[in-house]
């Protein structure tokens, strides 16, 4: 089968024929459809220290797509050949202290697919039965495929109730996107997103910003303040990974309000906890991966009623062997999701 796969310690992926992976018991083999580019594909791709320290070579790529399935094990039981397929990229233990209490979005003995195992972008891929989800045949290919970076939205806008509330949107990338669609569908108020890039900017006012700030030409703190008359937002929501704007999130959240973090950060944050947390009675919270598996059913129920149609974030579209252009976009910022048909 043809794959991208990450063989050498160097920036740059290869397009090549592989074996077809092999089934186990609890297995099944998935043809791929469609299998979209995350950030965390990029860092591969570019080989950065984060990359260097985490992934074991060599390595297919991949963790968000959908395909169907062609093949099951012996003990499968949930799933059959046919079934038209999406998964949660954790593949989970099931038998640690944070699975057997609600929490395997942190499981103790976790493996990323795409990272700690071959992932998606390649022709067949084979995962346990335990983390195939079955899609919901109102949701399109394209849609389905995007279904695990969604979640992280739907996870971060929805750590508490967001309507009638003013939320502040730190970062435009294709989660922080689906976010401002989330938070809208949800009945938000007043919708603010900050983001550098002017090409992604464009695309929050699709989804339902009311207000587009880019932080190069305005002060997002004194802009927000504006806009609230001086209270600030009820809820900050941070995409970008920016220890700057994860300040302004802080700087601008009202006293009593929330901020959810994404945002993964390159050097440790300097926070002022007296001023911007304690006194300000704010509640923080740390978002990672997606809640297993209630968020599927909020997210799977978000597209398949049309309450959020993340159409105007997939912007590209490229057959698998050309996945470089697709890197590119992403590197230049000039893109929202992009997709990989397989």
């Amino acid at each position: 089968m043809k794959a991208v796969i990450k063989r050498k310690r160097s920036k740059g992926l290869e397009y090549k024929d592989v074996p077809v992976p092999k089934l186990g018991l609890r297995d099944v083999l998935i043809k791929v459809h469609i299998a979209s580019i995350c950030g965390t594909d990029v860092h591969v791709y570019d080989w950065t220290r984060w990359a260097q320290y985490r992934l074991t070579l060599p390595r297919i790529l991949g963790h968000e797509f959908v395909g169907h399935v062609t093949k099951i094990g012996g003990e499968v039981t949930h799933v059959k050949v046919g079934d038209r397929v999406s998964a949660e990229s954790h593949i989970t233990c099931g038998h640690c202290y944070q699975c057997q209490n609600d929490n395997a979005e942190v499981c103790r003995n976790f493996q990323l697919l795409g990272m700690d195992r071959d992932g998606s972008f390649a022709e067949f891929l084979v995962l346990p039965e335990h983390v195939i989800w079955k899609n919901n045949p109102n949701i399109p290919d394209e849609w389905a495929t995007i279904q695990e970076p969604f979640g992280n939205a739907v996870d971060t806008v929805l750590a508490e109730d967001v309507s009638a509330k003013k939320v502040l949107i730190l970062g435009a990338g294709p989660i922080g996107l689906f976010a401002t669609g989330i938070a809208k569908a949800c009945g938000a108020s007043l919708i603010i997103v900050s983001d550098p890039n002017n090409y992604r900017l464009a695309i929050s006012k699709k989804m339902g910003a009311h207000i587009a700030i880019n932080p190069r030409k305005k002060d997002v703190v004194q802009t927000v303040l504006d806009a609230t008359k001086n209270i600030g937002v009820d809820v900050a929501l941070e995409f970008s990974g920016s220890t700057q704007a994860l300040n302004q999130g802080f700087k601008t959240i009202t006293p009593g309000g929330r901020i959810s973090i994404l945002g993964i950060y390159e050097r440790r944050v300097n926070i002022d906890l007296n001023k911007d947390i304690i006194f300000k009675k704010i509640r923080i919270y740390g978002i990672t991966g997606r809640k297993i598996f209630s968020t599927w059913h909020k997210t799977s129920r978000f597209l398949s009623s049309g309450i959020v149609d993340p159409s105007p974030v997939i912007t590209h579209r490229f057959a698998l062997k050309d996945y470089e252009k697709g890197m590119k976009l992403m590197k230049d910022g000039k893109c929202g999701k992009v997709i990989l048909n397989v």
